[in-house]
């Protein structure tokens, strides 16, 4: 059986990505960056008492990249992400059930709400993290419109029940900050911590 050790490309700025979804996997594309494994980090998403959604983004983040660290050697670099969306410094799930999809859009309809993504790189000699932030507000929603989102299935195992790259578009009034933060990988920040580490893009 091959271990995710022996599976690891092996060459200069192999990056590694801890993550399945295939929405970083296309952020990604965007800025000619491809992982050369992409390894998904198995642990508990459980939000700590007390925790901000800020500092959950982070250490989830983190600990998914800490997860991974049998893949580090001098030549590779792990990459992950945790997006979180919030209203106040309430946590919303990221939904498995209709039901939990059609609580957080009730709790978003007509309401503003941030979504925060945190980073983590980590090389064989230093970890570093970043967390971005941006600010959505959603139109009031009535219920046929919930109804039709819902059965979509684009909520599923979506952070707050939605994803803004596909219909919940039209539920959008505003946004500040980046958009590919709330998709779910902030383009603009992820280059930075790659770039910081002399990972080639466009190989």
């Amino acid at each position: 059986m091959t271990s995710p050790r022996d599976a690891l490309p092996i060459a200069i700025n192999s990056l590694v990505l801890a993550s399945a979804s295939p929405r970083r996997l296309d952020l990604l594309r965007q800025i000619g960056v491809v992982p050369d494994a992409v390894m998904p980090a198995d642990i508990d998403e459980t939000e700590l008492k007390s925790e901000t959604p800020r500092a959950l983004a982070l250490r989830l983040a983190s600990e998914k990249a800490a997860a991974l660290n049998h893949a580090l050697n001098d030549k590779t670099v792990i990459l992950a992400a945790d997006t979180v969306v919030s209203v106040g410094r309430r946590i919303l799930p990221k939904t498995e059930t209709e039901q939990e999809a059609r609580d957080c859009l009730a709790i978003l309809s007509g309401r503003g709400h941030r979504v925060q993504t945190g980073l983590c790189l980590l090389t064989a000699d230093k970890s570093m993290t970043r967390c971005v932030s941006s600010r959505v507000k959603m139109k009031a929603l009535s219920e046929d419109e919930i109804d039709m989102y819902i059965a979509s299935g684009e909520w599923q195992g979506k952070a707050g029940g939605y994803a803004i790259q596909g219909r919940a578009d039209a539920f959008v009034t505003s946004l500040v900050g980046s958009y590919s933060n709330i998709v779910g990988l902030p383009l603009h920040e992820t280059a930075n911590l790659l770039r910081g580490v002399g990972y080639q893009f466009g190989r």
